[in-house]
């Protein structure tokens, strides 16, 4: 009889998380950013202690002046090309080609200080990954990409997140995502069938007000309105509606093919719930000038990680203790590798 299925529980609230909200923003405003590195242990120990996976918290462990460092090193590469683009096409080419060099560095490195930062019972989680096969899986598979004007995006997708996966550890045990390209490319089609849809309803749409005589245009003048028209709505429609549908299907995707040795995991997430969550959030957001910021953050987390849960291969508490036993007898890492975080 296999185990039963342990979902994560958020047990955040928005008001509770709206006092911690305002004093970050207000400390990072009053501070010119400078305190933003800060704001954001205190934003993650408060979103990481509220999961509960098995009546038992995550808990985050950064430290501030690590991501302060990685913060002071990302404005300085970024807006170096900002400013040289203005003035110098040259030196702004050669600071984006050096950025590109450094770039797969600077991500395997910050995703060995954000899972070596992250525990759970007191054991920490790990990144694993090389610098070498990032070149290819962070950086030549997204080219790819988008080179191939988003042919291979969905093969890219897989390729980047077998390798963040495949990588990544709870103390000794390895995760393993085991999704293939083509779930992927499942997505995608209906993504690009819905894009099709919209601009074919909405070129539609606009033919018949245009043949109605309100806006008198003829020939290319008429053409070119109803394509840009159809255009613009498609592109909100791609915003309001597809991105919840992608955002969720991902989620399912993802966990839904993740596993940690024995355990799996699965996820239930629904794109009109999304939708209805997002747009609310942004219509909150916008009525209340920006303060429903923090209670929509915790609406989103709450759905998002209520969604998602483990389906245990065995005991969970045994599976810990044995990992745990292991990290005692081996000790701890060396945590002079995991001196920054770049936010990417």
């Amino acid at each position: 009889m296999s185990a039963q299925p342990l979902s994560l529980r958020f047990t955040g609230n928005g008001s509770e998380y709206f006092r911690i909200w305002i004093v970050n923003l207000l400390l990072s405003i009053v501070t010119l950013g400078i305190y933003s590195p800060w704001a954001k242990v205190r934003r993650n120990q408060y979103f990481y202690r509220h999961t509960l996976l098995a009546d038992s918290g995550f808990d985050y462990h950064g430290d501030p002046k690590s991501i302060l460092k990685g913060r002071v090193i990302t404005v300085l590469l970024f807006g170096s090309y900002s400013f040289f683009s203005r003035f110098d096409p040259t030196i702004a080419a050669v600071i984006f080609l050096a950025i590109l060099a450094v770039l797969p560095w600077l991500l395997v490195r910050s995703l060995r200080f954000r899972l070596h930062n992250t525990s759970y019972r007191g054991l920490r989680f790990g990144f694993h990954g090389q610098t070498g096969p990032a070149y290819w899986y962070l950086l030549g598979a997204p080219f790819l990409g988008g080179a191939t004007l988003g042919l291979l995006w969905p093969w890219a997708q897989q390729r980047m997140t077998v390798y963040t996966r495949d990588h990544s550890s709870f103390g000794s045990a390895r995760f393993k995502f085991e999704a293939t390209a083509g779930a992927f490319y499942k997505i995608y089609f209906w993504v690009f069938l819905l894009a099709v849809l919209m601009f074919a309803g909405a070129a539609a749409a606009m033919t018949l007000v245009l043949s109605s005589g309100t806006f008198p245009l003829e020939g290319q003048n008429q053409a070119g309105v109803i394509g840009g028209a159809a255009a613009v709505l498609t592109y909100f429609g791609l915003v309001v509606i597809v991105y919840p549908f992608v955002s969720a299907r991902m989620q399912n995707l993802v966990w839904g093919h993740t596993r940690l040795g024995a355990h799996r995991f699965t996820a239930r997430a629904r794109a009109r719930d999304l939708l209805w969550i997002m747009i609310s959030n942004v219509l909150l957001i916008g009525l209340s000038l920006g303060l429903f910021k923090p209670f929509a953050d915790i609406r989103l987390a709450h759905y998002r990680l209520e969604c998602t849960s483990l389906l245990p291969g065995g005991s969970l508490a045994d599976f810990v203790g044995g990992l745990q036993s292991q990290a005692g007898a081996a000790g701890e890492e060396i945590a002079d590798i995991f001196d920054f975080d770049i936010a990417l």
